[in-house]
Parts: structure tokens; C-alpha cells; sequence
């Protein structure tokens, strides 16, 4: 047992309301020794306890090409978690059903071979693309290939952003919480383009944001709210377990508990659940990297508690049908887990 999973096993409890249909609209796969999480790994965490009936890939850097033109290496992401998806096309849960894989945009109107080879690599499963566009002018990027600040307002980012539609490929992206702007600039410009705002926006708790939560709630919840009025938006929740976003369950001695997640996360659970709305919000569990300040079980456990009050449709929405909806999975899966229910 590693350390992380002993720390974990600290606090050991059961699934919360186990029929439940999931989808875990967001999650990686990768191997980056030391730590690895991949297929086997994940379909341990998706079997614990809770009903998660398929899960969403989002892109990570994994299995990229070594060698051929470097604007289609990405593409040997999508090949790698297709092989996933299909392996386990016939089983429960359905590993990788959809998959959102990675495009430079800044090629413009060129980028639509990339889009296209990852359509054909997906076989079926590919959804869009995401954009890592997180920056801060203390923090930097914190992003795998560090983009700049005020990329989404691009011209030659958007060039290639307007390939998206055509192909019917949505958009996920990661900012933090002070540039929702520019998302929300982004979106009114392709309002015909579905943009999937990742980690419920990145409210950051570390550096110069430390120690200011009502500051930095305020701000981000004018920002959450102006993206709440644009229809072709949708929020993902979760992604507070990550360690920037200074909540601390990280570096405390034991794991949280439910309760104890639910109670730290719930002004920004609530918020966005109020200004999308349970078909314009769905739940994420972002794992392995929320495995840092809690286990999988404990992570929908918490999201569970913070719904109970909810009618059975909102709850449905958020933990399955937005997320079936958006990334627009297969029927066939569809209506096998509504004759679970």
C-alpha cells in the first residue's frame, strides 16, 4: 500500500445511495512513475461502492506520438483511451465513453486536421477538445504547456475555435477564477460552440490568494453568474480537491469525511447548481488528481450529501443525464441505465 492509500484507508465508509447512475464527466489516465492511473486503477475507484455506469476522459498528455508531424501527436492520446473504451464497450461501467482530447488552435482554420484525425481516432467516442488556459501573474500557468495570458481572446486561437462547431465538437476549458471574463467573451462570440467550464471555474486559495476566502468568493461569483446567463455554457463540478484551491483537506492528518467536504464546498456547489441550473451542470470527480484530498467513494459521498434537499430529476441531471447529454454518449448506454433506476 502507498502512502496516499494509506492515508486514505484512515477513513474507510460505505457508498451513499449505491443505485444512483453516475457518470463521472472528468477524469485522467496516465502513468507518470511514480504514480500510475490507468485503466486498472480507475476501474477500481469506479467500482467501489457507487453506480457509476460510464466515465468522460479529458485530456492529459498521455500517450502522444513520438514521432510524425508534431500538430497531430495528440491524436495518440484519443487512439489509446479508444482502445480503453472499446475494451470495455460490453462491460459496466463503460471506461472512456467519451473522450475530450487536445488540439493546438492557434493553427487556425489548419487545425481542422487535427479535429479530424481525432474523430476517426476516437472511433465514436470523441466529444471536443480542451484547453488548458489557466494563468495567474504570480502563479504563472501551472499548465502543461504553459499558454499565455489572455489566449481565449486570440485571433488565431479563435480561428481554430471556429472549427469546433462544424464537427458538432464541444469545448472544455480551464481557467481560473479570474478569467471567467475572457470564457464569457469567448462564449457570447460562438454562441452556436458548447463551452464546458472545467473545475467549476478554479476559485484559487494559494499565494497571494491565501487567507482571503469571502474576497475571493465574491469575485468569482460575479463571474460565475454573467457565465450563468449564456446558454451555450455548462459548469462542471468538482476540482476543489485540488490542492491550489487552498481548502487544505490535503495536508490534514486524516481524510475528510462527507460531511466535512460537503460543508467546506457547498457555497460554490450551491452557487452553481442556482445560476446554471441542473441541466447546465454536471458533477465531476476529476480523479486522480482530487485523489489527493479524498477518496473516490468519500468524493461522491460529499456531492451526494449536497444534493439530498434536490428533486430526483435535478439529482438525475447533475449525476448523469447533463453529462449524457453534452458530451452526446452513446443511447444505447442511455437506456440501459434507466432501466436500473
Amino acid at each position: 500500500m502507498d502512502e496516499l492509500a494509506a492515508w486514505h484507508a484512515l477513513t474507510c465508509e460505505a457508498a451513499l445511495e449505491p443505485d444512483l447512475p453516475i457518470i463521472d464527466a472528468h477524469h485522467h489516465l496516465w502513468d507518470r512513475p511514480p504514480q500510475r492511473f490507468d485503466a486498472p486503477e480507475l476501474l477500481a475507484e469506479v467500482s467501489a461502492g457507487h453506480n457509476v455506469r460510464a466515465t468522460v476522459f479529458v485530456e492529459c498528455g498521455t500517450m502522444y506520438r513520438t514521432d510524425g508531424p508534431e500538430h497531430l501527436r495528440a491524436v495518440g492520446e484519443t487512439a489509446y483511451i479508444s482502445g480503453v473504451a472499446t475494451n470495455n464497450a460490453d462491460g459496466s461501467p463503460q471506461l472512456c465513453a467519451g473522450i475530450v482530447g487536445a488540439a493546438d488552435l492557434g493553427l487556425g482554420a489548419e487545425v481542422r486536421e487535427v479535429l479530424e484525425a481525432h474523430v476517426v481516432a476516437g472511433g465514436g467516442h470523441f466529444c471536443g477538445i480542451r484547453q488548458q488556459a489557466q494563468f495567474d501573474a504570480e502563479l504563472g500557468s501551472m499548465a502543461r504547456l504553459s499558454p499565455p495570458d489572455g489566449l481565449l481572446r486570440d485571433a488565431g486561437f479563435r480561428a481554430g475555435f471556429a472549427e469546433l462547431a462544424p464537427l458538432g465538437l464541444s469545448f472544455d476549458v480551464y481557467v481560473y477564477f479570474t478569467q471567467l471574463d475572457d470564457v464569457a467573451d469567448l462564449a457570447r462570440a460562438f454562441p452556436e460552440t458548447t463551452i464546458v467550464l472545467n473545475h467549476v471555474g478554479t476559485p484559487l486559495g494559494i499565494g497571494r490568494y491565501a487567507h482571503r476566502p469571502d474576497e475571493i468568493f465574491a469575485h468569482w461569483r460575479r463571474g460565475i453568474s454573467q457565465l450563468g446567463m449564456l446558454p451555450n455554457v455548462v459548469v462542471k463540478i468538482g476540482g476543489l480537491g485540488m490542492s491550489i484551491c487552498g481548502f487544505g483537506f490535503d495536508r490534514a492528518a486524516a481524510p475528510p469525511r462527507p460531511d466535512g467536504l460537503a460543508e467546506a464546498w457547498r457555497p460554490y456547489v450551491d452557487t452553481c447548481i442556482s445560476v446554471f441550473g441542473p441541466q447546465r451542470a454536471m458533477f465531476e470527480s476529476n480523479f486522480p488528481v482530487d485523489k489527493q484530498s479524498c477518496s473516490y467513494v468519500t468524493l461522491w459521498n460529499a456531492f451526494k450529501r449536497l444534493t439530498a434537499s434536490l428533486a430526483p430529476a435535478e439529482r438525475a441531471a447533475l449525476f448523469h443525464d447533463t453529462a449524457r447529454a453534452v458530451y452526446r454518449l452513446p443511447v444505447k448506454m442511455s437506456s440501459q441505465m434507466h432501466k436500473r433506476i
